[in-house]
């Protein structure tokens, strides 16, 4: 494929085997194209970065949308940062490994901030961005990025993506509040009411 390569380790390919089992093809195949984002876009920028801990991140970062995470009553990126974090313990991995991927995944849909922390942070957003949102789209050779989707394709993918996400986040509308996903539900489910932050100023339980 490219020069980038999937980690050839133990923790990586039990990362595959756990996330093949857990998620559908379509997260699957959008999970490791964002490694591969993130991995061409740390290139571009000249980043020092761990491979592994990015292939990691990228491989949980969605795990939360899935239907057993639906009742948990937290944002689906927190469920997918600590069923990694879970998987991680259980491979003994340091502390500080487990920390960097656990941020990573926790803030990968909160533009603004990642790219100002570590370099697997940042570039686990740089790669859900770049195939989510386009951004960057053009900083890649188009070759390149063909042969990424060749691997793993993305047949109708903004449709399904955004269906994936309706499915996950519906159960729990709550955790929209403050966030881009309160845009999906806004578009996909009837009836939804986004929180509006001044409102909740305006009549929280303060006098004044």
């Amino acid at each position: 494929m490219t020069t980038i390569q999937i980690p050839d380790t133990k923790l990586a390919r039990a990362t595959t085997e756990f996330v093949r089992e857990q998620t559908s093809d379509l997260v699957y195949d959008h999970s490791r194209r964002v490694f591969y984002w993130g991995s061409l876009q740390g290139r571009n920028r000249d980043l020092s970065f761990d491979p592994e801990l990015l292939y990691i991140g990228a491989m949980f970062h969605d795990i939360g949308l899935g239907e057993e995470h639906r009742g948990s009553g937290r944002r689906f990126e927190v469920d997918g940062a600590e069923a990694a974090r879970d998987f991680l313990r259980t491979h003994g991995v340091p502390d500080d490994s487990i920390r960097r991927v656990w941020t990573a995944i926790a803030l990968h849909t909160t533009p603004g901030i990642p790219e100002y922390m570590e370099p697997e942070v940042a570039l686990l957003t740089a790669g859900v961005e770049y195939d989510v949102l386009g951004i960057g789209y053009h900083d890649i050779d188009p070759e390149v990025r063909a042969e990424v989707v060749k691997q793993h394709p993305r047949p109708d993918f903004k449709r399904r993506i955004l269906a994936a996400f309706t499915e996950g986040i519906a159960p729990k509308p709550e955790t929209t509040f403050g966030n881009v996903k309160a845009d999906v539900l806004a578009h996909y489910t009837k009836g939804f009411q986004r929180g509006d932050f001044v409102d909740t100023i305006l009549n929280s339980d303060w006098p004044e």
